[in-house]
């Protein structure tokens, strides 16, 4: 098996290919197309951490996927945020889709040149994103779902957009600390 296709990389596969399937099912013109876009984006998630732990436990872990996996998961979360503000453009909804999106752009930025100079190390995954991508994908996937769809009793959409709000607030935490870690290597820079 190449380390393309090992198991760990194709559920990362799996990720980006349900990109193109989510846009397609959540414009469907029938009532039930939001809610299925919403359980392909969170079937798609959980191989986020999935992917990951499998790479560890199986001993499958390979530059390629270290590459791919965040390059799915800011792309599989951009398009949904795409979706979500096309069909809701509140000023609210703006705000935490741009910060979202202006984060992961930064940290990628930041990793890229970390790496570059040798210290990858001092940007590497901090708890609170953990926590930040744990509500993020939560509340993207609930508001995918649509609005005025219930779950369980429980208005999906607004319960998602009060979860991207805290993954927001949990972004912008995860990003200042990054920036404080990394800020002794701008100022060393000549």
């Amino acid at each position: 098996m190449s380390v393309a296709f090992n198991i760990p990389n194709t559920l990362t596969w799996f990720r980006i290919a349900c990109i193109p399937l989510v846009v397609l099912v959540y414009y469907l013109p029938y009532p039930w197309a939001q809610p299925a876009a919403a359980w392909i984006f969170g079937a798609a998630a959980i191989t986020d951490g999935l992917d990951g732990y499998l790479a560890r436990k199986l001993n499958q872990m390979s530059k390629f996927g270290a590459f791919l996996d965040p390059v799915a998961d800011k792309v599989t979360v951009a398009v949904a945020l795409l979706l979500v503000t096309h069909t809701d453009s509140r000023i609210i909804v703006l705000l935490v889709a741009a910060v979202i999106i202006g984060r992961e752009i930064t940290i990628s930025a930041l990793r890229e040149w970390m790496a570059g100079i040798g210290e990858r190390g001092k940007v590497a995954v901090i708890d609170v994103a953990k926590y930040k991508t744990l509500a993020q994908m939560f509340g993207v996937a609930f508001m995918l779902h649509g609005k005025g769809n219930l779950l369980f009793g429980i208005p999906v959409y607004e319960f998602g957009l009060w979860l991207l709000v805290i993954a927001a607030g949990l972004t912008l935490w995860s990003m200042f600390v990054y920036l404080k870690d990394a800020w002794p290597k701008f100022t060393a820079e000549g």
